[in-house]
Order: C-alpha cells, then structure tokens, then sequence
C-alpha cells in the first residue's frame, strides 16, 4: 500500500465504520462491507439480521392503518397486486390526462431497453386532480408505508420501459435479483395492459421473508472476491439462479401480467426482476419508490416527506445530480418535453 492510500485509509476509517449502520452496501467500493476477514466473523450476515428485525418491529406499528386482506397478502408473498384500484371513471381522466400531454422527461439505457421517467410534481399534480386524489389516498399511503416499514413519502414518477431497442446487451433488469440486503418498497400503477409478452413485472413469492436459508445464503455470498463476480452483484444489489432460490428454499419467480388499473406493491428485498420482452413496446406505470436506513428504530421523522418538499424532491435530485455530474455520476439523460408514450 502507497502511503497516499495509507494516510487515506486512516482519515477515511471513521466515516467507513459510520457507513456500516446506513444502507450502504457495496461489497467491492467499500472495504469494511467487502471485508472477507469481517464477513468470516459475521459482519454482513450481523447487518441483515438486524435490518430484517427493526423492519418487522417498525412493521408491526404500522400494521393497524392497512386493510387486513392486503397486508395477509403482503405478508404471505412480498407483494401485493389490486385490480381496479380507482374508480373507473377517475382512472380513464387519469391516463389520459397523463398519456397525452407533454412533460419535462429524462432517459436511460440499460441494455436493449429504454426506461424513460417524467417527475410527478406540483404542476402535475395540479393539472390532474385525479392523480393528486389517489396519491393522496390513506388506504394506498398507508399499504406503501407497511411495505417500506417507514412512515415516509414515495418518490413518484410516471415510468415508460421501452423494450427491444436494438441493444446488443441484455437489460440487467431482466436477471432475477434484490435490490439490496434490506427492505424497501417499489410500487407500480399500470396505465396500460401489460401481457407476458411486453415483459411484466415478476417476484419470487415470500423472498422478501429473511428466512434461516437467506441468512445462510447472505452469509455465504458476503464471502466471495467481489472482484469474482458479476458487478451489480458485487454493488450490493444480489442476482440469483434456480440452483440460489432452492437452497433459500424457494420457487421460481412469477409473472404478474395484469390490466390497466392495476397497482402492485412490493418489497424489492425479495427477489423480483422485469420480465423478458418478446416484442418491443412500451409499458408505461406509475412508478413509486421508497428506501431509508435500515438502521432508523423510528418511523417518521423525514424532512423531505413534508407536504410542499416531497413532491418537489425529484427536480432537486436531478439538478443536484447534474451539477456533480463528474463526481457521483448522472444516468438520467434529459430528453427535452415528451409524452409518456414518444417514439
């Protein structure tokens, strides 16, 4: 080790072992997380454990505010799937009022496939009332809160994925994986029908329960070379085959090909993955997401939830984002004013 590297380890060491009660989870970016030594002696199977019990426990606080019959079927499977979940009439103003006007939009390629995202802000919401109603929903909020095990409000973006691009690499989007190695909540409103072969959502059915056999597996996987193995695997965000889901103990994902006016909730913990396309097209959602520290024994308490800030969020992250751009990165491409559903 040079000592430029040394007297950077030294400084950086507090802030690492800060890290460790985040969400952070980089086997192969952070050196504590991708520790063979520590994860030998426990470390990561240690931080799962934890995270899956203050989930259930703040779980359990919330669980009064959800209709009974959702939160049996989250419950069972990581997922729940409700059909018809606006009024008829209120949904066809809502997807038409989304679908056929124009807004600021952003895009980014992943393989053979396109997901393009507009920001569900202030003057969206004013321009459908609609939409405002049901994202102000106390039975929908709440269900997103027992999901995400924290009383916070989602990001919400109207999401188009345009399959079959023309790309020479597979969408990574397509491989069965967690998002990462603790809870979190993802949340899709189909604005159109979505069949097996437009590629639908699909989840391996009660994934998201961090069982004796996942925590055998977590352990195992912590101590592979990162540098050995697939990169979003190594970045924290697990892929899996047949052969990793039985030894969890678990079946093979499902597909969820649903109507319009379907909303499916579900815990990216578990395994889940974007179905393989067999023809281009475009699905387009409304796309939600929440994701805290793990870590937090509460269940509020987030600034940026509050009424006036969280529907403004978005823009503030992509311009934060764009002025770091040489920094952190920026993915998210603006592509000027478009419809959901473009060309």
């Amino acid at each position: 080790m040079s000592v430029t590297n040394a007297i950077k380890s030294v400084l950086m060491a507090p802030v690492w072992t800060l890290q460790l009660a985040t969400g952070a989870k980089s086997f192969l970016d952070h050196p504590l997380i991708g520790s063979q030594r520590l994860n030998q002696r426990g470390l990561h199977r240690a931080r799962v454990r934890l995270a899956d019990t203050l989930c259930r426990w703040r779980r359990r606080r919330l669980a009064r505010h959800v209709p009974s019959h959702w939160r049996e079927a989250f419950d069972r499977d990581g997922f729940v799937k409700i059909e018809n979940v606006i009024p008829p009439e209120d949904f066809a103003a809502l997807r038409d009022a989304v679908l056929n006007s124009t807004w600021p939009a952003r895009e980014m390629r992943q393989g053979d496939a396109i997901t393009r995202r507009i920001a569900i802000d202030p003057e969206m919401l004013e321009k459908v009332p609609e939409l405002q109603r049901f994202l102000s929903r106390k039975d929908i909020n709440a269900l997103f809160h027992y999901v995400a095990s924290f009383r916070t409000t989602p990001l919400h973006y109207i999401q188009t994925i345009v399959c079959k691009t023309g790309g020479n690499d597979p969408d990574p989007q397509e491989t069965v994986h967690a998002d990462s190695f603790h809870s979190s909540m993802k949340a899709w409103l189909f604005l159109r029908p979505v069949d097996e072969e437009d590629g639908p959502f699909t989840y391996v059915p009660g994934s998201h329960r961090f069982t004796p056999e996942r925590l055998d597996w977590e352990y195992r996987r912590s101590l592979a070379d990162p540098k050995s193995i697939d990169r979003l695997s190594a970045r924290g965000s697990p892929r899996v085959n047949s052969e990793m889901l039985e030894q969890m103990k678990l079946g093979e994902a499902i597909k969820l090909a649903v109507p319009e006016n379907t909303l499916v909730v579900a815990d990216t913990g578990g395994f889940h993955a974007r179905g393989p396309a067999s023809r281009s097209g475009e699905r387009v959602e409304i796309w939600s997401y929440s994701r805290r520290n793990p870590f937090l024994p509460w269940l509020g308490g987030d600034l940026l939830s509050i009424p006036g800030i969280a529907e403004r969020r978005i823009g503030w992250l992509w311009k934060l984002r764009d002025r770091l751009e040489k920094q952190i990165g920026q993915p998210w491409t603006p592509v000027g004013t478009r419809r959901p559903v473009d060309d």
